[in-house]
């Protein structure tokens, strides 16, 4: 690496309000405007992933089993997830997606990915400017698998 230390800050520090704030914007859109941030991430989790415990949803989230719990409480009464007991373990429940659960998501990503299509469209970008942002895309991509 080849930034000083405070190149590299300033850097950092210019992407997190960047972020920051492009975050914000996108959560507005949403198919469910009662669920919560951190509800949607579940299903979008379990999207990703399929069927997990309990215990690793939590971990996955970096919340507490009880808080996790209490999420998926809520998001079973609205019929977005079903508990599925484990086969060989009867005190440990797998949570799954359902088909509504799924849609949820499907629409929340659309609606997110047309704000976001718009918002780039009103900067009459250009071809290099858009290969930048695919670029900067893959690298933060990577920052965050870590």
């Amino acid at each position: 690496m080849t930034d000083s230390p405070d190149a590299l800050h300033d850097t950092a520090s210019e992407l997190r309000f960047a972020m920051f704030r492009l975050a914000r914007r996108l959560r507005c859109a949403r198919a469910d405007d009662a669920m919560s941030d951190a509800q949607l991430a579940v299903l979008a989790a379990l999207r990703m992933h399929g069927r997990h415990t309990l215990s690793r949803l939590a971990e996955r989230e970096r919340v507490t089993a009880p808080t996790m719990t209490s999420m998926i409480n809520g998001l079973a009464e609205q019929g977005y997830v079903v508990r599925i007991p484990d086969e060989e373990d009867r005190r440990r429940v797998h949570v799954e997606l359902t088909p509504r659960g799924e849609q949820v998501v499907i629409e929340t990503i659309r609606r997110r990915d047309d704000l976001l299509a718009g918002m780039l469209a009103e900067l009459d970008l250009t071809e290099h400017d858009l290969a930048v942002l695919r670029e900067a895309a893959a690298l933060m991509r990577r920052v965050t698998e870590r």
